[in-house]
């Protein structure tokens, strides 16, 4: 392994120098600076990270607490990709991630305690149920924190724009001539919260005359309840022309019920999704879908967090919402009402 000693060596100058060309330190001409760091790249140098710690008080590392209802873990493709987006700017800026648990050798331990035991510069919080005591523990232990999907006042959030999302789907669905819309929405969380809140507003915006067995519940990517919901709205005396779903997930769960009824998509009825994910698109038909920008989610949350922590003092908790768009498939009929 190279040491402070070798670049020294190689460079002519003293291992002192060598040390602060490598930490910043301004006592030293740019000149010197350069051709320091220049040689320590060529020599492949890796700095000590324990005494990097000791001498910056940061472990350039960054805690990752994700566990969805579904048990999905990376199998879940939204939050896959919000994680490439997190881990590529935070490499990018120097910094690694790890995921939380509240296990360690065995013994069960809170988040913020794994998180101490870490000792991580700060923690990125998705796809978890944010009423959950140890998250709300973890969110005030003072580290600094990000959050996905969800907003604490004392914390940075980073939101998919869900308002916007339902808007932009239901104006594409009233563009297409449906009138007669059904939702099935998610279970009870701040982005459902929204979403339902949107879809309501356009309801009244558009003067839909929505009757209340058009909406439904079902958790997110819950097949199995995503089948049983669409059973209910085709059995109904005059079913819905449209169908959205809480993800692309449950939509391709609700498709199977469609079809296994004989019906065709969009001929018999149309089917709109929600994220974007590589189902919808490979899906036959392809499903119409809200896709969400996860990769600069992602970005957006390391980038935040690691701002706010190397200048705590000047960086605001303040909500970013990223939009998505529509991205038409071939599972919406044209209606000529």
């Amino acid at each position: 392994m190279v040491s402070v000693k070798d670049i020294a060596a190689e460079c002519g100058v003293s291992v002192a120098t060598v040390s602060k060309a490598l930490n910043g330190y301004s006592d030293i001409s740019e000149e010197t600076r350069r051709m320091v760091k220049d040689k320590a790249a060529q020599m492949g140098y890796l700095p000590n990270m324990a005494a990097v710690t000791l001498k910056t008080n940061r472990t350039y590392n960054i805690g990752i607490l994700y566990a969805d209802a579904a048990n999905s873990g990376l199998t879940h493709e939204y939050f896959a990709r919000i994680l490439q987006g997190i881990k590529s700017q935070a490499e990018a800026m120097g910094y690694g991630i790890t995921f939380i648990t509240n296990r360690i050798g065995g013994k069960k331990i809170t988040y913020s305690e794994y998180c101490r035991n870490r000792q991580f510069d700060g923690v990125i919080i998705a796809c978890v149920d944010f009423n959950e005591p140890q998250v709300v523990e973890l969110v005030n232990c003072g580290i600094p924190i990000v959050t996905i999907d969800h907003v604490f006042n004392s914390t940075i959030s980073i939101m998919s724009d869900n308002v916007k999302g339902i808007r932009d789907l239901m104006d594409y669905l009233y563009g297409m001539g449906h009138r007669r819309i059904a939702y099935i929405h998610g279970a009870d969380s701040s982005v459902t919260r929204d979403r339902v809140t949107s879809f309501y507003q356009c309801i009244e915006r558009l003067e839909l005359d929505i009757p209340a067995e058009y909406i439904l519940e079902c958790r997110y990517r819950d097949t199995v309840k995503a089948a049983k919901c669409t059973r209910k709205l085709l059995d109904l005396k005059e079913p819905p022309t449209c169908i959205m779903y809480p993800d692309d997930f449950t939509a391709i769960g609700g498709i199977s019920v469609i079809k296994s009824r004989n019906l065709t998509i969009p001929d018999d009825i149309s089917v709109v999704g929600y994220d974007g994910t590589s189902y919808a698109q490979i899906h036959e038909p392809t499903i119409t879908t809200l896709q969400q920008d996860t990769d600069r989610m992602g970005k957006e949350a390391a980038s935040h967090l690691i701002e706010l922590i190397e200048r705590p003092k000047m960086t605001l908790k303040e909500k970013f919402v990223i939009e998505g768009s529509v991205l038409v498939g071939n599972s919406v009929k044209q209606l000529h009402e």
